[in-house]
């Protein structure tokens, strides 16, 4: 006899549906094994599903399992948002609402997540805050990510940073466009393989985030940013707060502030009809940064059972 399993998926970095990066949430994921959750995101076939699990440290809210369509990975910003945002609904319906904020242990380390709530206390988003310091890595070269990326060599802007390896928790390749290129972007499949098998990127994806500084924009955005990992099974990602808060972090490494709060609002999905509103942040004390957080609204879209 299958069983029962519930779950609720939201749109993320979104104050409507529809809109932002949808997720899947199974919020009591107990009894599921590997391959079935692997099964189970495929089945939902967004960017990436969550399975919510007893936490190991009963001080800690909960165990947090992440999957894209083909595999598990460590850490992701969009899930960690949408998934304390679903729990804190869910606690509001019983009456028992959470605490300011929610800890998730997962394979990068615990990952604490603030919710934002209105003044009548119900919740409309969450910011989290990076479960590891900035890492970076190889750089490569802007003729690659150029073509990756469908672009002009010339599109890629170098005189800030190289393209750069970079990660918080989850690593992409991060590459400053010229803001008239990032909406002519288009993902190439064929030459993102074989950037990935040149340059032997360690996590067996080769994810490329290209963002354009864009101040002074209308919408208020400081950053516009788009994603694109075809080697993952995501051609482009609506919203990507894993690659979002390893840009922050760059950019205030590259500040040269000693002591800075560096706090951009970024703008991604708008080609995809999906635009995803993200706030990111980083801290830095002493010349290294300290702090990594990206948060933003969520809306509900909706609830079901699996019979597994």
């Amino acid at each position: 006899m299958p069983k029962r399993y519930d779950y609720v998926t939201v749109d993320v970095f979104t104050d409507r549906a529809f809109a932002g990066n949808p997720l899947a949430v199974v919020t009591d994921a107990v009894g599921l094994d590997t391959a079935q959750m692997q099964a189970i995101a495929a089945e939902f076939n967004y960017s990436e599903s969550t399975f919510v699990l007893p936490p190991e440290n009963p001080g800690h809210t909960a165990r947090v399992r992440i999957f894209t369509r083909q595999n598990e990975v460590p850490f992701a910003g969009h899930p960690n948002v949408g998934t304390a945002f679903v729990l804190a609904r869910l606690a509001e319906r019983r009456g028992a609402p959470l605490g300011a904020t929610v800890r998730f242990e997962e394979a990068a380390g615990l990952v604490p997540v603030d919710l934002e709530r209105d003044a009548a206390g119900h919740v409309l988003g969450a910011t989290l805050t990076a479960p590891q310091p900035l890492a970076l890595d190889q750089t490569i070269p802007a003729a690659v990510i150029a073509e990756c990326v469908g672009l002009e060599a010339a599109a890629v802007l170098t005189s800030s940073h190289e393209p750069v390896v970079a990660s918080v928790g989850l690593p992409f390749v991060l590459a400053e466009v010229a803001p008239d290129a990032i909406g002519r972007a288009v993902s190439d499949a064929v030459a993102t393989a074989s950037a990935a098998r040149r340059y032997a990127f360690r996590s067996g994806r080769f994810s490329v985030h290209i963002y354009a500084r864009t101040p002074g924009r209308a919408d208020g955005a400081d950053l516009r940013a788009r994603m694109f990992s075809p080697l993952g099974g995501t051609g482009e990602d609506p919203a990507t707060g894993s690659a979002n808060g390893a840009l922050i972090a760059l950019l205030a490494t590259l500040d040269l502030a000693a002591d800075t709060v560096l706090a951009l609002d970024v703008l991604q999905g708008a080609e995809m009809g999906r635009p995803s509103y993200l706030r990111v942040t980083a801290e830095k004390q002493a010349g290294a940064v300290t702090r990594v957080r990206v948060g933003g609204r969520c809306a509900p879209v909706m609830e079901g059972a699996l019979a597994v």
